[in-house]
């Protein structure tokens, strides 16, 4: 009866963290989640580029290393929790908006378990994830692993 969530970069931790470890989590959600952060790095400033580097390598680590979560997602997919449910949303005016298309589409491709939301005219900001965690409580299976805990 774990969960995992978190917003931007914390988007992507949470999820690294379900697809690494579904063992551990019932459920996770990534609200405007930097999905996608090796292609954040390779477009990042020249003055976000050496942070960048400390994250993620220098040059970034490109498919199938450490921290790239479409490798992780098709890990999981042939795996037995395939079906763990995992909730993306964004904000259409984010920044970040195409770099989670990109991980939704991929983990649609695979059959991952994935709600996704977006929102036109939100953006990557606290009022947007203080509406959105409430949808993510909401949207949590909390009933169903009660029950799956009862019937053990």
């Amino acid at each position: 009866d774990n969960f995992v969530a978190g917003l931007s970069m914390g988007g992507y931790g949470a999820f690294k963290l379900a697809l690494n470890h579904p063992e551990r989590y019932a459920a996770a959600a990534s609200l405007s989640g930097a999905l996608d952060p090796i292609a954040f790095s390779r477009e990042a400033s020249a003055e976000r580029q050496e942070e960048w580097g400390r994250i993620f390598g220098n040059p970034p680590q490109t498919a199938g290393a450490a921290s790239d979560l479409f490798a992780m997602a098709m890990q999981m997919a042939a795996g037995p929790h395939a079906k763990m449910p995992l909730y993306q949303c964004c904000g259409k005016d984010d920044f970040i908006y195409e770099n989670g298309l990109t991980f939704r589409n991929h983990a649609l491709e695979l059959g991952l378990n994935v709600t996704y939301e977006e929102h036109a005219g939100e953006s990557h900001e606290w009022g947007y994830w203080d509406r959105m965690i409430q949808r993510v409580l909401e949207w949590l299976p909390v009933g169903d692993v009660a029950m799956a805990s009862k019937n053990v």
